[in-house]
């Protein structure tokens, strides 16, 4: 049985091509080449395995997955395409939009009032720019991009949609 797992492996197919389009697109997402991530991953992904899973043509393994999701510093779910044509789990790394100049102010008056698992985290979160910051003012609080990409986690989905959740909950004040 082993064999035939090994041999089913190598077999091409439609799901095989899809994740080879998925790893593609994360690794170029990344800036990186084939030879440099068989460079980063100390030889453990040779560039031309790497390039036969994003052909399609050899199929990943699962802990082989994991560690390439290390690698590339994303959640494992994220080398996987979308199943049945909902993409609504996935997270767009290219943040396009959301500029290092651009600030979002989070009403923490208004946080107060929300109730459910993702107020809870996001009250967690803001808790700890708080203390980390020192800044105890209670109604405001200024979040940074990589504050935002944190929320973006919490709320499960992109940054951008992440500013839209934060709209939508009636908690993002400004933004510029």
């Amino acid at each position: 049985m082993h064999a035939v797992d090994e041999e089913h492996e190598e077999t091409p197919s439609v799901y095989s091509a899809l994740v080879g389009e998925r790893l593609r697109s994360i690794r170029k997402q990344k800036g990186l080449s084939l030879q440099e991530v068989e460079r980063l991953s100390g030889q453990e992904f040779k560039a031309s395995v790497l390039g036969a899973y994003e052909r399609g043509e050899r199929a990943i393994s699962v802990p082989r997955l994991h560690r390439l999701a290390r690698l590339y510093a994303v959640p494992v779910d994220q080398l996987l395409p979308p199943l049945d044509g909902d993409d609504a789990a996935t997270i767009d790394l290219s943040e396009r939009r959301f500029n290092s100049e651009e600030s979002v102010k989070i009403d923490l008056t208004r946080l107060e009032h929300l109730s459910g698992q993702e107020a809870d985290m996001l009250t967690r979160y803001l808790t700890m720019i708080q203390v980390q910051r020192q800044d105890f003012n209670g109604r405001m609080l200024t979040i940074r991009r990589d504050d935002l990409r944190a929320i973006a986690c919490i709320l499960g989905t992109g940054v951008e949609s992440a500013l839209e959740r934060l709209d939508n909950m009636g908690l993002s004040l400004t933004r510029r």
